[in-house]
């Protein structure tokens, strides 16, 4: 059974930084993307970021230049770093991971953590 763990959410002011970590149980070689989404309230989930098992990098465009996708194979991690947070930010970060065996594809969501970004 996959488990992926997130950590690192908390209160912010605007302008400052986090970093979130999801932990994965088990090898993350074996999933094709890993990513962020996140979800404000009222609002739909949206994608965030990925990162390909080869390395490519995918941002929404509000995050571009402000967050940072990145994974550590050798430890089953993968982080977001987020910096120059905004209010709008606020919201609950998942971490996702999707992998294919044979001809299916498979989702897996951790819990999630929650983001505030408030003076």
């Amino acid at each position: 059974q996959v488990q992926l763990v997130e950590s690192g959410g908390g209160l912010v002011q605007p302008g400052g930084s986090l970093r979130l970590s999801c932990a994965a149980s088990g090898s993350i070689f074996s999933f094709n993307v890993m990513g962020w989404y996140r979800q404000a309230p009222g609002k739909k989930r949206e994608l965030v970021a990925n990162i390909q098992s080869g390395g490519s990098t995918y941002y929404a465009d509000s995050m571009k230049g402000r967050f940072t996708i990145s994974r550590d194979n050798a430890k089953n991690m993968v982080y977001l770093q987020m910096n120059s947070l905004k209010p709008e930010d606020t919201a609950v970060y998942y971490c996702h991971a999707f992998r294919v065996v044979s001809v299916n594809g498979y989702d897996y969501w951790g819990q999630g953590t929650q983001v505030t970004v408030s003076s």
